[in-house]
């Protein structure tokens, strides 16, 4: 018969835990899998008293990350971002507005966000006027930006 053991995961593990956890597996299953490949190792005293530090220093860096991502937000709110564009004299744009032009937007603004953080409209902006984008950070924390699309001179 095989019998379980408890190990302390060093890392995210699909269906089995995350960080820091004390789980219990197959002796074969650590033996062969989990510790060869660093993603765990035996449970005992001193390596669980050293995951419980390790999973409190990472949650307070987390939480620190969490608190910068929110004072990034809150200095969003407010912003207005100009992109201007070559349009018709009916004001439709000859091409549309990427993230890539809010982004470069917001970087003239002193505001570094990658443009994969940025959600803009589900219809595509091809008119001159006012829109919303929202910019996702990490841990849910969510921002919304305005931008206005004008015409070049």
């Amino acid at each position: 018969m095989a019998s379980n053991v408890q190990v302390v995961l060093k890392s995210e593990v699909e269906h089995l835990g995350s960080f820091g956890q004390i789980v219990k597996v197959r002796r074969g299953y650590a033996r062969n899998y989990l510790i060869p490949r660093g993603l765990a190792v035996m449970a005992t005293r001193a390596t669980m008293k050293q995951a419980e530090h390790e999973k409190a220093l990472a949650e307070k860096k987390a939480q620190k990350l969490r608190e910068e991502q929110e004072r990034l937000a809150e200095s969003l709110k407010g912003i207005v971002v100009m992109v201007a564009k070559e349009a018709s004299p009916e004001g439709k744009l000859f091409g549309s507005v990427t993230a890539q032009d809010v982004a470069e937007a917001l970087e003239r603004k002193d505001v570094k966000v990658d443009k994969r953080k940025l959600v803009m409209p589900e219809e595509t902006i091809k008119d001159v006027g006012s829109y919303v984008v929202e910019v996702k950070f990490a841990y849910g924390v969510r921002a919304q930006v305005k931008l206005e699309v004008k015409t070049a001179s």
